[in-house]
């Protein structure tokens, strides 16, 4: 059966075809996040011509790279497990899920995607790579871009959301 496209991103969840309602929900927003992440750690990190940083500077650089990786990982972790049952990979809310404003959302409105942003800069600066560093630019650029269709959502799913997202920085606790 072929798809029509403007099927696929139609707001009607009533399709009893799963696809439509996959890319609906955000699927397609999954795989462009999926594709910058498999990018940026497994694709070439430099173009060739780039100097080597000093010694020094590298190692210490390494070390602190490895530090924000881990804390990304274990930020976005927590973050994932504070969700709980509302816990989804598509960024639409879950049918039947709830607010959660508390712990780590209580700071920011995207706790995940700040770990994953904070994983992503300590893989630049362990593998000190200019195109990395063109890989996290697209990926920060593509959390905010995908935060605002999510964020539309949540409004519409929890009117509370307004409220919310009033007190609480979007991505990066503090700042933005």
């Amino acid at each position: 059966m072929l798809l029509n496209i403007n099927n696929l991103f139609m707001s009607n969840f009533k399709n009893t075809d799963p696809a439509p309602a996959l890319f609906q929900r955000g699927l397609i927003y999954v795989l462009i996040q999926g594709i910058l992440l498999g990018l940026l750690f497994f694709a070439p990190s430099q173009f060739g011509f780039e100097k080597p940083w000093p010694v020094g500077l590298s190692y210490l650089c390494f070390i602190l790279g490895a530090i924000l990786f881990i804390s990304g990982i274990g930020f976005a972790v927590m973050a994932a497990i504070q969700l709980g049952k509302n816990l989804t990979p598509l960024p639409h809310p879950k049918d039947g899920g709830e607010l959660v404003i508390t712990g780590l959302y209580r700071w920011v409105r995207h706790p995940i995607y700040f770990g994953v942003i904070l994983l992503s800069c300590g893989w630049f600066l362990m593998t000190q790579g200019l195109i990395t560093l063109i890989y996290l630019a697209l990926l920060i650029l593509f959390f905010d871009l995908k935060s605002r269709k999510e964020e539309l959502w949540l409004i519409a799913y929890f009117p509370e959301y307004s409220q919310y997202q009033k007190t609480t920085k979007k991505i990066i606790p503090g700042i933005y």
